[in-house]
């Protein structure tokens, strides 16, 4: 009788994890179509791309913005509702589609396609793997941000020594580090969702962030595709 009660409550908890994982990705897409509908619908307003491009406060203001909106939702995220997450995300996520606009006018719409195609291939498998596997992927996850963390003081360096070789090998290995995160983080998540799974003011907040997480992995995935994969106007 006790093996019985406690094989129904583990498929309760499963149900219940599968739901919030569910939840997770459909926030995540959800915010990248708000991203992608918003960045092609600037890139078709000239005043409003002008005023972007030359504008450097104004960009540089939308980018710091976005920095900070990451670092609120992460901070703050135990001490913020679940409806103030979720706003604050949209507006990241609309913020990030402005910001991305010029990506149509510097390379061709195809070439965007192709490297967002190959973007949602990569991270689907990985989220899978990363979802089903029983391997611990802790150990690996924090090589991959002490390499997150060199990959972004190698692309301030470059900013000032403008080395294409260097770039390529950015990309590159930005390319493997957010490929590899994909799957670190989706288990992390899953495994934050398992931890916390009596916590009805937690849970749907882990929704919120494990999206943004994952939305994150995704745009940079994708940008160092795009970087690689490309063609210029």
């Amino acid at each position: 009788m006790d093996n019985y009660v406690k094989e129904i409550s583990t498929k309760s908890e499963k149900s219940i994890v599968n739901s919030v994982m569910k939840n997770v990705f459909a926030l995540m897409t959800l915010a990248l179509a708000a991203t992608g509908a918003i960045s092609y619908i600037v890139s078709n307003n000239i005043q409003i791309l002008k005023a972007i491009l030359e504008n450097q406060p104004l960009f540089w203001g939308l980018i710091i913005g976005e920095l900070v909106l990451v670092i609120v939702l992460s901070a703050m995220i135990n001490r913020i509702s679940f409806t103030t997450a979720l706003i604050l995300f949209a507006i990241y996520s609309v913020m990030n589609g402005v910001t991305l606009a010029p990506l149509f006018i510097v390379f061709t719409a195809e070439s965007i396609a192709s490297a967002f195609f190959v973007t949602a291939g990569t991270f689907g498998a990985m989220a899978i793997f990363g979802y089903i596997t029983k391997f611990d992927l802790s150990g690996i996850g924090k090589i991959l941000i002490m390499a997150l963390f060199g990959l972004i003081i190698a692309s301030i360096v470059n900013i000032f020594l403008a080395s294409s070789q260097m770039e390529m090998i950015i990309n590159y290995a930005g390319v493997l580090i957010f490929t590899g995160l994909t799957a670190y983080d989706t288990q992390k998540i899953k495994n934050l969702v398992q931890e916390n799974i009596n916590n009805d003011n937690i849970i749907p907040k882990l929704s919120v962030i494990g999206s943004l997480t994952l939305y994150l992995d995704f745009i940079n995935l994708f940008l160092k595709l795009l970087k690689l994969m490309g063609k210029r106007k």
